[in-house]
C-alpha cells in the first residue's frame, strides 16, 4: 500500500487555476516591505534637511544683528547696516572682526566703503526731491565706465509687388550711442561729539547732507549739462527739435498746442510738461477763446495735480525762464527719451585726521553716474520766438 504524501504549507501548491497563492503572498509582502523602506528613507532624508536648515539658521542668528529671536524681518537690524553705522561713528578701529567682514569693501578704483542697501535707498528717495528728472527718466545700473547702446537709424521698408515680381532688398541701419560715466564728489565735516552721541542717527544725517548736495548738482546736469565732466542734459542736446511759440517774448496758448501736436502720438500718451515755477505761473494765466484756463488744477484724495492739455506738469527749478530766444518748456516721454545709468550709488570714505584739530571727522562722498538723451524724437522744446 503506497502512502500519499501531502505537501507542506510552505511548499509551492497549485490551486487548479495555474496560480500559486504562496507566491502571490510573498510578492505582496515584498512589495509592502519595499514601500515601508522607501517611506523610512524619505523621512530620514527630510529630517536630515531639516537639521541642516536649523544649523544654518542658528549660524545666522549667532551673527551680530542676525535677528531678534524670530520677530518681524522688517524690524530686524541688518548686519551690513549696523556695521556701516559703526564705521561712521568710530571708523575701522572701533569695529569688531565680524562687523569689518560685514562691510562690502570696494576695489582700488572706488576707494571706500559702499553704503548698505538701506542707506542707498534713503539717498535715492531724497534725490527725487531735488532731481525730478530721475522720477521721469529710465534709471538703470551699470558696471562699466561707459555704456554703449545700439539705435536704429534706418528702418526696414516694404514695397508692393506682383505675384511673380522680385522682392526688393531693404537694409536696416544701426548706430551706436555712448554714455560716459561721470563722477560727482563732495565731503561733509561732522563733529566728534555728534558721532559719539548715540541719540543721533548719523546715517540719516549724512544721507540728508549728501542727498541735497548730489541732488541739486545732478538736477542741473540732467537738464542743462554740456557733457564736459558731467552728463549731457536734454536741453543742451543738439539732437532735440523745437517748436516756435508764436511770440518773441511771451508764452502763447497756440504755441503750446503746436508743441503738443508736434510730438508723435505714441509719445504724447505718456508725455509730461516740464517747466519752472515762474513759467508755470505764466502758463496758468492763459485762457481759451471762451475764457477758460488751459491749466487744470485737480486731483483726488487730497493729492493735487496740474494738467495742461490733459497731460501732467512737473516743475523743474533748472528750466530757464521765459525770455526771447529761450526754451522754457519741454514736453515729451522722458522715460523713453532720457536714460540714467548709476555706476556707484554712494561711496563714503571716513577721514579721521584732516580735521582732527578742530574736533571733526571728514566724510568724503562720491557718486558715479552716466546720463543722456536716448531717443531725441520723444522730447521736444518750446522756443520763445516766431520762427
Amino acid at each position: 500500500m503506497s502512502m500519499i504524501k501531502r505537501p507542506a504549507p510552505w511548499e509551492t501548491r497549485d490551486d487548479g487555476t495555474g496560480n500559486d497563492p504562496l507566491t502571490e503572498i510573498r510578492a505582496a509582502v515584498d512589495g509592502l516591505t519595499s514601500t515601508v523602506e522607501q517611506r523610512l528613507t524619505a523621512i530620514e532624508t527630510g529630517a536630515s534637511e531639516l537639521r541642516s536648515r536649523m544649523d544654518r539658521t542658528e549660524q545666522v542668528m549667532r551673527r551680530p544683528g542676525g535677528g531678534n529671536g524670530g520677530g518681524d524681518q522688517g524690524q530686524a537690524v541688518q548686519v551690513e547696516t549696523r556695521a556701516f553705522a559703526r564705521y561712521l561713528r568710530t571708523g575701522t578701529a572701533g569695529m569688531s572682526a565680524d562687523e569689518t567682514r560685514a562691510l562690502r569693501l570696494s576695489d582700488d578704483e572706488a576707494a571706500g566703503y559702499l553704503a548698505p542697501p538701506d542707506f542707498q535707498a534713503e539717498i535715492d528717495k531724497d534725490l527725487t526731491l531735488f532731481s525730478p528728472i530721475r522720477a521721469l527718466a529710465t534709471v538703470r545700473t551699470t558696471g562699466r565706465s561707459e555704456v554703449n547702446t545700439l539705435r536704429r537709424t534706418s528702418p526696414a521698408t516694404a514695397t508692393w509687388v506682383g505675384e511673380d515680381d522680385d522682392r526688393p532688398e531693404t537694409e536696416v541701419k544701426y548706430g551706436q550711442q555712448t554714455f560716459n560715466v561721470r563722477e560727482l564728489g563732495t565731503y561733509v565735516d561732522v563733529s566728534l561729539s555728534l558721532l559719539e552721541d548715540a541719540a543721533v542717527d548719523v546715517a540719516a544725517e549724512l544721507a540728508s547732507e549728501f542727498a541735497e548736495a548730489f541732488g541739486v548738482t545732478e538736477s542741473q546736469a540732467f537738464v542743462n549739462g554740456d557733457g564736459a565732466l558731467k552728463p549731457m542734459g536734454f536741453m543742451a542736446d543738439p539732437s532735440l527739435s523745437y517748436t516756435p511759440g508764436g511770440d518773441a517774448s511771451a508764452v502763447k496758448a497756440d504755441g503750446l498746442i503746436d508743441l503738443f501736436h508736434a510730438l508723435k502720438p505714441a509719445y504724447r500718451q505718456n508725455g509730461v510738461w516740464l517747466m519752472n515755477s515762474t513759467t508755470l505761473a505764466a502758463v496758468r494765466k492763459l485762457k481759451d477763446s471762451q475764457g477758460r484756463y488751459l491749466v487744470d488744477i485737480g486731483g483726488m484724495a487730497n493729492a493735487p495735480s496740474t494738467l495742461l492739455l490733459g497731460r501732467p506738469v512737473v516743475e523743474a527749478v533748472d528750466m530757464p525762464d521765459v525770455a526771447g530766444g529761450a526754451y522754457p518748456i519741454a514736453f515729451g516721454d522722458f522715460g523713453i527719451g532720457y536714460r540714467i545709468y548709476d555706476r556707484v550709488a554712494l561711496s563714503i570714505v571716513r577721514d579721521d585726521f584732516t580735521q582732527r584739530t578742530k574736533g571733526r571727522v571728514r566724510f568724503h562722498g562720491r557718486r558715479r553716474v552716466a546720463a543722456g538723451v536716448r531717443r531725441a524724437e520723444a522730447i521736444r522744446k518750446l522756443k520763445i520766438a516766431t520762427s
